[in-house]
């Protein structure tokens, strides 16, 4: 299906029968799809210009818990309603779930009608329009990795997540006979995600038994982010109708590899046409735009990883010799960086950050990665030479939070991010971060069970 699906095409299906079910849905802040299902006639009468939710949506942890401490919703304010407004650009029929079309909506506050500041699509529209006054466009693409099991959710929860079997037993990178037998999901995720307007590049087996990564085409960075959340959730759909479950946990299993979601970033003229990044006589065909672009990205790589790693179990991942980074430096070619130069001399230049896990929200992350680096372009930062060498074994250079108890810290202080994104903004994600920290801490694990039970 063209990636074009309008809705007078959508008036059309419904008309002829091939749809019956429209998908209205918000991103939360965890990155997940929610929403309604409506019946399609009602939407094309009516619900395709507004719905309305709960506004709690917006203030919930990953279990759906209502969280005090929020100044935007509460009990004391009563949960009142947003309005959903679906964006008829992200419509799309939805091939893996029978007769149904999907929409992405952006979230209004209820009275004025204005973008709720702290929606996650709201918080990347508003560095999109800053990059728009600069004359400039941002394109992205977002490599999402994940472990596949032979178990159903529902099998996996039954167990306790405990002895789960990976659709492998072997590391599986690049491997084309592994893969094979893993076709029946990962080629009607393919052919899903192609049929939902997404074009496809590939998929492939990654560094670690059971892992799998799934590529599409780069976009601009709201068109990107929209793919993301799709991809994520049509991964998890098509899964559990063959009776198999995907987890993108940053890091399942302490013995397995971590999963990511390497971002890679261009800047190109407002018309799309013209690459900002590239000079074919800067060095490695860096321009100046691109050099102050990272040196933004690495002055402020402390900042910007909470958006990048919002989990206490995202940070279980950065682990020397995994090939996910714990250095914040910018190299070329260099998968132990933070920062990796891709597609030197040539107008495919682009940095690529690796510091993302897959359980990152692509609008907060690539959002964060934008106001930073447009920071470093507005003051002209300059760049600091390229490492050489493998970063694990450094000491001396800048590393990754090592915790998101540092990371929110690094956040919340952030005049940057503070200045790009409203105090309002950066206070309701902190707090977000601060509940995940708070509900951890209270945890006994069965690491600590069984390592102190006698010998305590």
């Amino acid at each position: 299906m063209s990636a074009s699906y309008s809705l007078d095409d959508l008036k059309r299906d419904v008309a002829e029968g091939r749809i019956d079910t429209v998908i209205a849905a918000q991103v939360d802040m965890q990155g997940r799809l929610m929403g309604k299902r409506f019946h399609a006639e009602f939407f094309i009468e009516s619900a395709y210009k507004e719905t309305h939710c709960c506004n709690y949506l917006l203030a919930t942890d990953m279990e759906m818990e209502t969280v005090s401490g929020y100044k935007a919703t509460s009990w004391e304010k009563g949960y009142g309603d947003y309005t959903m407004k679906p964006d008829l650009s992200t419509l799309r029929r939805v091939p893996w779930l029978e007769g149904t079309a999907m929409v992405l909506c952006d979230v209004l506050d209820h009275h004025t009608h204005e973008d709720v500041p702290h929606s996650p699509r709201a918080i990347l529209k508003k560095q999109v329009a800053r990059l728009e006054a600069m004359g400039m466009k941002a394109f992205m693409a977002t490599e999402l990795e994940f472990f596949l099991f032979d178990q159903t959710y529902e099998q996996a929860q039954a167990s306790g997540y405990r002895d789960l079997k990976l659709a492998s037993a072997y590391n599986e990178d690049y491997h084309i006979f592994q893969t094979t037998k893993e076709e029946e999901v990962m080629r009607a995720i393919r052919n899903g995600l192609q049929g939902a307007g997404i074009p496809v590049e590939n998929s492939k087996g990654e560094a670690s038994a059971g892992q799998e990564e799934i590529n599409v085409r780069y976009a601009d960075a709201l068109t990107m982010a929209d793919r993301h959340v799709i991809i994520k959730n049509a991964a998890k759909e098509i899964a559990w109708s063959k009776g198999k479950a995907i987890t993108f946990l940053a890091k399942w299993n302490y013995n397995a590899a971590g999963s990511s979601s390497h971002i890679h970033q261009s800047l190109w003229s407002a018309d799309g046409k013209t690459p900002l990044f590239f000079d074919k006589d800067g060095e490695h065909g860096m321009s100046q735009t691109m050099r102050h672009y990272v040196a933004g990205l690495l002055a402020h790589a402390g900042e910007i990883t909470c958006f990048l790693a919002p989990y206490i179990n995202s940070y279980k991942r950065f682990m020397a010799g995994t090939f996910a980074p714990t250095k914040a430096i910018w190299s070329k070619d260099n998968r132990t960086a933070g920062y990796r130069l891709c597609g030197e001399d040539t107008k495919a230049i682009r940095i690529e950050c690796r510091v993302g896990g897959s359980d990152l929200n692509p609008y907060l992350a690539m959002a964060a990665l934008l106001a930073a680096g447009i920071d470093g372009i507005e003051k002209k930062m300059e760049l600091e030479p390229a490492f050489v060498g493998d970063a694990y074994g450094r000491k001396d250079i800048r590393e990754i939070p090592h915790t998101l108890r540092d990371a929110t810290a690094l956040m919340s202080g952030s005049e940057m991010l503070r200045s790009a994104f409203g105090d309002d903004v950066v206070d309701h994600y902190a707090r977000a971060a601060r509940w995940e920290q708070e509900e951890y801490d209270r945890r006994i694990t069965d690491w600590e069970v069984a390592r102190g039970f006698e010998r305590a």
